[in-house]
C-alpha cells in the first residue's frame, strides 16, 4: 500500500494539470449550444480512465451521455464498488464577478479556481487517479469496480435512474461512492450523514387581462402583486415555523442525530460572516446546524411582476409570479408535500385573481445508517489521509440520486466529499483546495485497499 501513496505523491503535479485540462471544457449541461463540449467532457474522461486500466464505455441516453467505467479482475467473489461523480457544470454567469475566466483555471493561495473545480470535477477526478495509483503499481484493483459518470446532474439527471433501473444488473455493487459533498472545516475529514430532499413550485397569479393604469383602476381590481405576496407570507408563523397544514406531519424524529450534531465544531459567527446577513434566524427551538441538516424548510426563490426597471411606471401589473423550494428531511414525501402546498396556497389565495401551482421537481431526504465495514473502512482511509479520525456531518442541499441509487442496486451509499465551506460552487469564483484534492486522492486509495481487506 505505501507503493500507492508513493506514486500518488510522485505525480501529483501531473494530476493536478490533468485536472486543468478537465477543467477547461465547458461542459455546461443547461445550455443547448454547449452540448457539443459536454460530448467533448465525456470523450476525455472516458479517455483517462481508460488510461488509468478501466475498461470504458460512453453510453448514449435521450440527453447528454453517460461514462462508464469498470474494472472486474477482483473476481466475482470481492465486493464490488461503484463510483458515481458528474462532469457537468454549472452556468458561469455572472461572468463579471470572476477574478479570473471561470474556464481557464488558475491556482492562487492554495485553491483551485474554475467552474467545476469542486462540483464536481475535483472531486470526481481524484477518485480516476486513485485508480489508475493501484492499477501502476500493483497491476490490479483490491475490489471490482465501476465508475459511473454522468453529465446532466446540474439540470436533474432525468435520464440517469432510467439507465441505472436498465441496466441494474452491470451495475449491480455492494456499495456507492460519491464524493460531491463538503467537510466541516479544513483538515476535518468528513462523512455526509444526510441530505434534504426538495419539492419545487411556481406559482403564478394572474388578475387583469392586461397591465392597467393604477390611478385608474387601482383600488377597484386586486392587484396580483399583493395577492401573491399575501400568499407567501402565509408560508411562516412568527417563529419562521412553516404554516402550511401537514407540512410536519411526517417529519421523523432524531433524537440521537441532534446528539451528533451537537458535537460537530461549528463556528456561528464564522457562518454568519460567510453569508454576509446581519444575523442568523430560523425556526424557534433549534440551533443552525439543526436547522440546516435535520429540520425542513420553505423558502422563495425568485419574483417576477409589475414594472422594475429605471424611473417609475405607475402600473398595476396583470399577473406575478414566484418561485418556491421547500427542503424536505425524512419521511417527508416530496409528493404529499406538494399536495399539501397546493392545497394551502388554493386556500389562502384571496378573491379577484386566479391562481395555480405547478409542481417543477422534487427529490426524497437520505439518511445514512452510519455502521457497517463501508463507514469503518472509510473512517481508516480518511484517517490515513488526513490524519485524524472524521468527523459525521448533515448536508442542507439534495442530492436526489443518492436515495435513489441505493433504492435500485440495494447498496448503501458512503458520500466522501472534499469540498469547503464557502467554496462558490454555482457561484463566481468556485474553487477546491489544492490540500483537499490531493489528500482526497490518498483517501479514495487508501479506501479502496480498505473495502478490499
Amino acid at each position: 500500500m505505501s507503493d500507492i501513496h508513493a506514486y500518488i505523491d510522485a505525480h501529483l503535479g501531473r494530476f493536478r494539470e490533468e485536472l486543468f485540462e478537465f477543467l477547461r471544457i465547458p461542459s455546461i449541461s443547461a445550455r443547448r449550444e454547449y452540448a457539443p463540449e459536454v460530448r467533448r467532457a465525456a470523450a476525455w474522461l472516458a479517455g483517462k480512465l481508460k488510461e488509468a486500466g478501466l475498461d470504458v464505455a460512453i453510453e448514449e441516453t435521450p440527453g447528454h451521455p453517460v461514462v462508464l467505467g469498470e474494472w472486474r479482475g477482483a473476481g466475482p467473489g470481492a465486493p464490488t464498488v461503484l463510483i458515481y461523480g458528474h462532469y457537468d457544470v454549472q452556468p458561469p454567469e455572472p461572468l463579471e464577478l470572476w477574478t479570473t475566466p471561470p474556464f481557464e483555471p488558475s491556482l492562487r493561495d492554495g485553491r483551485i479556481y474554475a467552474r467545476g473545480a469542486v462540483d464536481d470535477k475535483g472531486q470526481l477526478y481524484l477518485h480516476v487517479k486513485a485508480l489508475e495509483a493501484h492499477l501502476r503499481t500493483a497491476g490490479r484493483l483490491p475490489v471490482n469496480v465501476v465508475v459511473l459518470a454522468e453529465g446532466e446532474e446540474e439540470v436533474g439527471s432525468d435520464h440517469l435512474m432510467p439507465f441505472v433501473e436498465k441496466n441494474a444488473a452491470r451495475l449491480a455493487a455492494d456499495a456507492v461512492v460519491i464524493s460531491d459533498t463538503v467537510m466541516v472545516a479544513p483538515g476535518m475529514p468528513t462523512i455526509g450523514a444526510s441530505l434534504r430532499g426538495l419539492a419545487y413550485f411556481q406559482i403564478e397569479v394572474q388578475g387583469p387581462s392586461h397591465d392597467l393604469h393604477s390611478g385608474s383602476y387601482g383600488g377597484a381590481v386586486v392587484n396580483p402583486a399583493t395577492a401573491l405576496a399575501r400568499i407567501l407570507a402565509s408560508f411562516h408563523d412568527e417563529d419562521w415555523r412553516v404554516a402550511i397544514p401537514g407540512f410536519y406531519d411526517d417529519v421523523r424524529s432524531a433524537p440521537e442525530y441532534r446528539e451528533q450534531i451537537r458535537a460537530v465544531p461549528f463556528e456561528e459567527e464564522a457562518f454568519r460572516s460567510e453569508t454576509g446577513a446581519p444575523a442568523l434566524v430560523g425556526e424557534a427551538g433549534f440551533s443552525t446546524l439543526e436547522r440546516l441538516w435535520v429540520r425542513p424548510t420553505c423558502e422563495v426563490n425568485g419574483l417576477l411582476s409589475g414594472y422594475t426597471g429605471e424611473g417609475a411606471k405607475t402600473v398595476l401589473p396583470a399577473r406575478a409570479m414566484a418561485k418556491v423550494s421547500c427542503r424536505l428531511v425524512p419521511d417527508q414525501d416530496p409528493e404529499r408535500i406538494a399536495e399539501a402546498f397546493r392545497r394551502h396556497v388554493e386556500r389562502v389565495a384571496p378573491e379577484g385573481v386566479t391562481v395555480s401551482v405547478e409542481y417543477l421537481h422534487g427529490g426524497r431526504p437520505w439518511r445514512a445508517r452510519l455502521e457497517g465495514p463501508l463507514y469503518e473502512a472509510a473512517a481508516r482511509a480518511l484517517e490515513r489521509a488526513f490524519g485524524r479520525r472524521p468527523v459525521y456531518a448533515g448536508e442542507g442541499g439534495s442530492i436526489p440520486i443518492v436515495p435513489e441509487l441505493e433504492r435500485v442496486l440495494g447498496a448503501p451509499v458512503l458520500l466522501m466529499g472534499f469540498g469547503l465551506p464557502g467554496e462558490n460552487a454555482h457561484a463566481p469564483d468556485e474553487w477546491m483546495s489544492l490540500e483537499n484534492f490531493e489528500k482526497g486522492t490518498h483517501a479514495a486509495a487508501a479506501l479502496l485497499s480498505e473495502l478490499g481487506r
